[in-house]
């Protein structure tokens, strides 16, 4: 069945005319869940500029949902946005793992750490991750350093430590240097 207001928001992004389009998406965040489906939809519209209002809307919801004392909200979002985490194009799946980055609990952790084997998103999950509290998240990172690539490893080490975790084997890159130096011993003065 379908849903009047997400259809008329959805109708109103597609609208060309500013002065129809722009209310819509700065508004969006009051559709809540129910409209992040059909708007992740969008996020693939030949229309670049549908798929960006798309996206600002998907944003308000995300943002308004996230706000203290929202946590109901803020589920059914989540819940929303990890179920369309399915999209095929990997630039959808991109923008939906910043978005689960701004409010994702423990519950979508398992669904992020799946995608640290999908070689187009996994830098992205894994920054989600290295976000999301909780010892979920650090168990998954510390996980899939076991798991993944070797040369997807060093950035895990990296969000693990970042988290407060000791790890051994992957040196930090920071700590590593990365150009050529010389030092040029003092001449003693003459006097």
């Amino acid at each position: 069945m379908a849903n009047p207001d997400i259809d008329d928001l959805i109708a109103r992004i597609r609208n060309q005319d500013d002065t129809v389009n722009a209310p819509a998406w700065q508004s969006a965040e009051t559709c809540g869940a129910p409209a992040v489906r059909p708007l992740t939809d969008l996020l693939s519209d030949p229309d670049v500029e549908t798929a960006r209002r798309a996206k600002r809307a998907l944003y308000r919801i995300v943002r308004h949902a996230g706000r203290p004392g929202s946590e109901g909200e803020a589920k059914a979002v989540e819940d929303a946005l990890v179920a369309s985490l399915k999209s095929k194009e990997s630039y959808v799946r991109r923008e939906l793992i910043w978005m689960l980055s701004e409010l994702a609990t423990s519950s979508a952790v398992a669904p992020l750490a799946a995608l640290l084997f999908d070689v187009q998103v996994r830098e992205d999950a894994r920054c989600a991750l290295t976000r999301i509290p909780g010892d979920n998240a650090i168990k998954a990172l510390r996980a899939a350093l076991e798991n993944t690539p070797a040369d997807f490893r060093p950035a895990l080490a990296e969000s693990l430590r970042q988290r407060g975790e000791k790890v051994r084997g992957y040196p930090s890159r920071k700590l590593v240097p990365n150009a050529q130096t010389t030092v040029t011993p003092l001449l003693p003065r003459e006097n």
